[in-house]
């Protein structure tokens, strides 16, 4: 059992965030530069706000925050937007098309209802995670970057050799904020290697940009 109100969850409360859950955003990006000013951000799983006030913060005014999830989250940035949806309905998808076609970088904190079953929980990330690496497929632009949470098992491998054929770099990474008892971790993902569609004498090829 872990105490609820550690020291980074203090932290959280004295700094204005949300939950300790910030922190893990502000490290990884401090670490491996996902997020920058001006950048266009896609976040998954946002609900209850912290990753998309992070993110509005560190794209600045000139920046966007798309923000998605089930449940509704009170947070309004100036410089983003929430979507209320499920990540696998296509009628979401055609929300986000109607805010923005593209984005710079895809942050997905996507978790399962964990059932204390670790196989069970396992599978279920495994999912999630798929799932944002099919939505980049359709909204990260060239060379973009793309950041996912996993709790760890079996098929965190395969996994991670899926994503390598679709980005010129892959890291497992865990943030100093999240609990050292905690299976979950992070996958950066950076330099996608989005292929464009080209249409050559009425045949549909496609090439690298």
């Amino acid at each position: 059992m872990y105490k609820q109100k550690d020291g980074y969850h203090r932290l959280a409360k004295r700094e204005g965030y949300k939950s300790r859950a910030s922190f893990k955003l502000i490290q990884l990006n401090k670490k491996f530069n996902i997020i920058k000013k001006g950048y266009s951000v896609l976040d998954l799983g946002a609900s209850p706000g912290g990753w998309m006030q992070i993110a509005s913060n560190l794209v600045g005014n000139n920046g966007l925050v798309v923000g998605i999830d089930l449940r509704r989250t009170k947070e309004q940035f100036s410089n983003s937007y929430f979507i209320q949806g499920d990540v696998f309905e296509e009628t979401t998808i055609e929300k986000i098309k109607e805010i923005k076609e593209q984005f710079n970088s895809i942050i997905s904190d996507l978790a399962p209802n964990t059932s204390g079953i670790r196989s069970l929980d396992h599978q279920n990330s495994i999912d999630l995670c798929y799932r944002a690496l099919e939505i980049s497929r359709i909204f990260l632009q060239y060379k973009g970057n793309l950041l996912i949470k996993i709790f760890q098992g079996e098929y965190t491998k395969e996994l991670v050799e899926d994503i390598k054929n679709e980005f010129y770099y892959v890291k497992i990474s865990k943030p100093e904020s999240s609990r050292s008892s905690s299976r979950e971790t992070y996958i950066v993902c950076k330099g996608f290697k989005k292929r464009k569609l080209k249409i050559e004498e009425n045949e549909l090829t496609e090439e690298s940009p």
